[in-house]
């Protein structure tokens, strides 16, 4: 047996404590840091707790309190811990993306650490824009541009670790230049596993019919984080034959309650527990746009829908 069967094997017996699931700002429909049509943090912060969570994602920087004591104190008051901050780069432009990535690093990074955090998700600047479906640039990189995605974020994991104790996870994302399977597999075959890892989020991989299964069987070691998400099948062909913007497409709810999407959320939380518990899982369904009442009921029945599909999954 490899160390994945042996993993496995112990969570069958009973040995595995399964990942710690939690939830993010944008299961709330939040993807800026000030919009009035958005809900308001501290409602935000109460539903967690309603809806049966305990971890949460710090959102975009400025959702949030950015006083790390205020925060502290909001989460603490709340048995709300704190598993990750977010931030945006793109290295492929050249070397003076390096100061943007960094402000933000020691902002979010900052923030986050301060109250415990581990992990930086960071999110590829879209070649589509997500605010105005604004075409940026073209589609895909060339060679020269890989190259300096990839040492881009090696950079910025290194300094992360040293600077903060944080380990970088990347998320490749719907109109980025980092969502196919060979995309992200040429990611990885790029960057260094030290200080570059996946968060494996598993909607915006299913979009471009990405097997999250195989991927994580396949490279295990790069498996850093999970955002949990599903896909639904009968609008994705639709948003890709009509080359939908993925901002467009998210109003027209391409990411969908589980279970009525794809992928299936059990295999894949069974597979990562088997690789590390300690990986955290955290519901991610994008509903930017949406009505401040929808989120509440879908988070709830979400994350019963979790822990009714799998014993591999806590909240603590």
């Amino acid at each position: 047996m490899n160390d994945i069967d042996n993993t496995a094997a112990r969570a069958v017996a009973g040995d595995n404590p399964g990942l710690r699931i939690g939830t993010a700002p944008d299961s709330w429909g939040v993807w800026f840091p000030d919009d009035p049509n958005q809900v308001p943090w501290r409602r935000f912060l109460d539903e967690v707790v309603a809806a049966g969570y305990s971890w949460i994602e710090l959102g975009p920087y400025g959702y949030l309190p950015t006083d790390p004591h205020q925060l502290e104190d909001e989460l603490g008051s709340r048995g709300l811990k704190l598993s990750a901050g977010t931030v945006f780069t793109g290295f492929h432009k050249g070397d003076d993306q390096w100061q943007r990535a960094w402000d933000q690093a020691l902002a979010v990074a900052g923030l986050a650490s301060t109250l415990g955090a581990e992990h930086l998700v960071v999110i590829p600047d879209l070649w589509r824009s997500d605010a105005t479906s604004e075409v940026l640039e073209a589609r895909t990189l060339d060679d020269d541009q890989w190259s300096k995605l990839a040492a881009g974020h090696d950079r910025l994991g290194k300094a992360l670790l040293e600077e903060f104790g944080v380990k970088q996870q990347f998320h490749s994302h719907a109109d980025s230049h980092v969502g196919t399977t060979r995309e992200v597999l040429r990611f990885l075959d790029e960057t260094d596993p030290r200080y570059t890892n996946l968060c494996l989020d598993t909607g915006h991989f299913a979009y471009y019919g990405g097997d999250n299964v195989k991927l994580i069987q396949d490279r295990p070691d790069r498996i850093g984080y999970l955002h949990l998400k599903q896909v639904d099948t009968s609008l994705l062909f639709d948003v890709l034959k009509n080359d939908v913007p993925f901002a467009d497409a998210v109003t027209q709810g391409i990411m969908v309650e589980p279970p009525h999407g794809v992928p299936d959320l059990a295999p894949i939380i069974d597979a990562v527990a088997a690789i590390d518990p300690d990986i955290f899982a955290i519901v991610e369904q994008d509903m930017y746009g949406c009505d401040v009442d929808r989120p509440f009921p879908i988070a709830q029945r979400t994350r019963e829908h979790i822990f009714g599909c799998t014993h591999l999954a806590r909240i603590h």
